[in-house]
């Protein structure tokens, strides 16, 4: 097992921490890690494509599971994959596609873990369909305080905790996760614009269950009879005979595009306001006002971001802020206020998506809930953000929604019980599991948790 000092960022690059490095690559030497950390405790670390400070531990120590990487076995008679917690959805998209099989829920990356999927109980554009990622795993093995490995299944008190709980509970080692046929790697999508905010909602209340896969791209940056105009696609896995006679004869191809990288350095005003409005007025314009069946393939529908390695850095050396909120049905008034207060302020954002979420999942601290979910990511360094955050999120919890806590890095921790109710059991179990606090993150502190 390789040991170093590294400091670390989340995906959003803010708040860097110096930690000490396990990289385990047996479950044994995953124990002694556990068992051997310091009195900052440990926490389990995938991909770093949290944004904010989940999987970082300033002072203490953080275990680097990437190296725990095996895909141990594809029941395709029952449709199940067994895996380490350290593969990657990309790794699995590679192995299970040309089997005719692929991920019930997938998030806008597939550069994370397994594991990492688990513990922010990840969601996509399918959840009013197929719920989130946890939803889906059938057991795990989760090593805990006490250097045990326990057999965790949905349904327990543990497994709820450990869905969404943010590594807290203890390292996920492997898990056993349900399968989605397919019979082909493309996908059929309808593509509509809509003029402006009450437009689009209207059109994703009526049609938004529709299609397995919905959420819209909206501008935030319009104004006016214009404000919340947005790109709304809808998604299915395309049929063998949709697709045309060259791409049969290799149907499930996973063949995802690489493009050049973002450069280390892109100056702080990039993605300025003015710019921006340029980008998003460009994307709203030459998008279709309705097109249908359109093929793409599956990198490009679900994971376009994932093709430009390094595009995190678009936001310049401060880094982004990236927010996600949920507020439920009968809230919309609250959504069109945020909408409005961000579209008045002139937040610049290229990668804001608007979805309908369905019901909730079991997870303790699961974020998704029945209602409206809107995600945005803004410039770091954008003057008076912080405040201008704080009073929408003191919107949405007045609200009874939620922020995102895979995407945190800055909540006040005074309003986390109102935005999850199960807080309380939540903290009452890890104090039960792990008297000592031998499983700690930049995250936990800052809110205590």
């Amino acid at each position: 097992m390789s040991v170093d000092t590294v400091s670390m960022t989340g995906w959003g690059r803010t708040a860097p921490t110096t930690a000490l490095r396990f990289r385990p690559r047996t479950y044994e030497e995953a124990v002694a890690a556990v068992r051997g950390c310091g009195p900052r405790g440990s926490i389990a670390r995938g991909l770093g494509r949290a944004y904010g400070d989940a999987a970082q531990n300033a002072g203490g120590s953080v275990l680097d599971m990437t190296a725990l990487n095996r895909i141990h076995g594809v029941d395709t008679s029952r449709g199940t994959v067994v895996c380490d917690a350290g593969v990657s959805l990309h790794r699995l998209m590679h192995a299970l596609l040309p089997l005719g099989w692929f991920l019930p829920v997938t998030p806008a990356t597939r550069y994370i873990t397994v594991g990492g999927a688990i513990g922010s109980d990840v969601h996509g554009r399918n959840h009013h369909a197929s719920g989130s990622f946890s939803r889906h795993v059938h057991a795990l093995e989760l090593l805990t305080a006490d250097g045990e490995v326990r057999t965790v299944h949905p349904g327990t008190e543990l497994f709820d905790a450990t869905a969404g709980g943010m590594g807290l509970t203890g390292v996920i080692l492997s898990a056993t996760i349900g399968l989605r046929p397919v019979t082909t790697s493309w996908m059929s999508v309808d593509t509509e614009r809509t003029t402006d905010l009450d437009d689009l909602m209207a059109r994703l209340t009526t049609d938004g269950h529709r299609s397995t896969y919905t959420a819209a791209w909206i501008d935030l940056l319009a104004r006016g009879r214009s404000t919340g105009r947005a790109v709304l696609t809808h998604g299915e896995h395309a049929p063998l005979d949709a697709l045309p006679a060259r791409a049969r004869r290799t149907p499930l191809l996973f063949r995802p595009v690489h493009l050049p990288a973002v450069p280390p350095y892109v100056p702080e005003g990039l993605l300025g306001r003015a710019s921006l409005a340029l980008f998003n007025e460009l994307r709203y314009r030459t998008a279709p006002r309705r097109r249908t069946g359109e093929l793409q393939r599956i990198p490009a529908f679900f994971h376009a971001l994932d093709g430009v390695p390094h595009w995190n850095r678009v936001y310049g050396r401060s880094g982004s802020v990236q927010y996600q909120f949920v507020v439920g049905h009968g809230q919309e008034e609250t959504l069109r206020r945020i909408v409005r207060r961000i579209s008045l302020r002139r937040c610049p954002s290229f990668q804001a998506v608007l979805k309908r979420f369905g019901e909730g999942d079991p997870g303790w601290l699961s974020f998704p809930m029945p209602g409206w979910t809107l995600a945005l990511g803004l410039p770091a360094a954008l003057p008076g953000l912080a405040g201008f955050m704080d009073e929408l999120d003191e919107e949405v919890a007045a609200a009874g929604g939620r922020v995102y806590l895979a995407k945190d890095a800055r909540l006040r921790p005074e309003l986390l019980a109102a935005m999850y109710p199960r807080l309380g059991e939540f903290r009452a179990l890890r104090a039960e599991l792990d008297p000592n606090g031998a499983f700690r993150s930049d995250l936990s502190r800052r809110l205590a948790l």
